[in-house]
């Protein structure tokens, strides 16, 4: 896979689809890769030029020294698209790659033709939360947290019907470099961007799962309540939606980037 050196840190990505075709981001969860978009791309890759990457710390890419920022992983973004010359794309992210996503249509509305919110909320989870669970990783590592963390990610139904697509999941986390994923995780507890989404004006789809102790649909909802003319759907999953619930959250994100 080819990588860009962004704002001193190696980027891995991956380009494919038509290459007239509009652009589409797609943007990781925390303890992901890129891979965990398996499912969508056949059918986002007819539509689009679709740019997917690891997020730093992440997957393939570089890990760098803490702390992190969304202004920070934002702007890995613009300059990943700056480097491929991409002036305006599409943006999809779930959970952290959702945060991304908040951050770019704030600070970068311009670049931004539609933008999908999956598994997020304009803020993730407690201080306390994320402190007790950097302390966790940090002293036994990404490892000691992977299978509980399936528990949460999936649901009991789904884990017992797709075993091994659970256990991939899970070995993708607890192959996730520690420091990176700690640093991410800092950025989570550090950002708050509750009183600003309002001014968001990019057309927006959120998306919640109906399980999702990580980002409720009371997240999903507030942000969808927040930014005028914002569509809203629920799926019957946990917080990997587009993989437990992968032909209908296909469908709705390709349906919303279609429509004119």
């Amino acid at each position: 896979m080819p990588t860009a050196k962004i704002n001193g840190a190696n980027i891995n990505y991956e380009l494919s689809g038509p290459p007239n075709a509009p652009t589409l981001v797609l943007s990781n969860s925390l303890g992901s890769n890129f891979g965990m978009w398996d499912a969508q791309m056949p059918a986002f890759a007819k539509t689009h030029r679709v740019l997917r990457y690891d997020t730093r710390g992440h997957g393939q890419s570089e890990v760098t020294p803490s702390p992190y920022t969304f202004e920070q992983l934002g702007r890995d973004v613009l300059a990943l698209a700056d480097s491929l010359n991409i002036d305006y794309f599409s943006f999809c992210g779930l959970s952290m790659g959702g945060m991304t996503g908040l951050w770019l249509a704030l600070h970068a509305p311009v670049r931004l033709h539609k933008l999908v919110l999956c598994s997020t909320g304009a803020k993730i989870g407690t201080a306390d939360a994320w402190n007790t669970r950097i302390e966790a990783v940090r002293k036994n590592g990404t490892k000691s947290i992977a299978a509980a963390t399936m528990e949460r990610w999936f649901t009991a139904s789904f884990r017992e019907r797709e075993p091994q697509t659970v256990e991939r999941i899970q070995n993708t986390l607890a192959n996730t470099d520690t420091e990176g994923y700690i640093a991410c995780c800092e950025a989570l507890r550090d950002t708050d961007l509750r009183d600003q989404v309002a001014s968001i004006s990019a057309p927006t789809l959120v998306i919640s799962a109906t399980h999702d102790p990580a980002a409720p649909p009371s997240d999903g909802k507030f942000l969808a309540k927040q930014m005028a003319g914002a569509r809203y759907a629920e799926l019957d999953a946990a917080h990997l939606s587009n993989i437990e619930q992968a032909e209908q959250f296909t469908q709705e994100v390709s349906q919303f980037l279609q429509k004119p």
